[in-house]
């Protein structure tokens, strides 16, 4: 059996990162330590989610010209959730960038947001 631990986004800042990840959008800090020379191992996740993100400080010319962007302007991420209404108000309380208004598919409730760096999110309550 494989399965997704963790996916690699590349931010600008650790702590501008962290705050956005934790404090905007709730996520539990798995673990921040500390690698030497700026280096940090930084990982978030969803409470109770099986996939994290690794958040990698940008390091070059070519990392920094990802931020945001990391899929061409394409959604990104995905986020599923048990209480879309409840997540989209407290989001949106806090500032969350979305583009759109909620919208209904064959398989729930769902509407893209926009993260602080640019990278487009689903926020998915499924039905099915």
């Amino acid at each position: 059996m494989q399965s997704l631990s963790k996916i690699a986004l590349v931010v600008n800042d650790y702590d501008e990162a962290l705050d956005y990840y934790s404090g905007t959008l709730g996520f539990d800090v798995l673990e921040d330590t500390d690698m030497g020379g700026g280096k940090r191992w930084v990982v978030v996740a969803p409470p109770g989610s099986g996939c994290a993100l690794l958040l990698a400080k940008a390091k070059n010319a070519e990392q920094t010209a990802a931020v945001g962007n990391q899929t061409g302007g394409r959604v990104f991420l995905f986020l599923d959730t048990q209480d879309f209404d409840g997540d989209y108000a407290r989001y949106s309380e806090m500032g969350v960038d979305f583009i759109e208004e909620p919208r209904h598919e064959a398989y729930g409730k769902v509407v893209v947001f926009r993260d602080l760096y640019g990278n487009l999110w689903d926020l998915v309550g499924r039905t099915l």
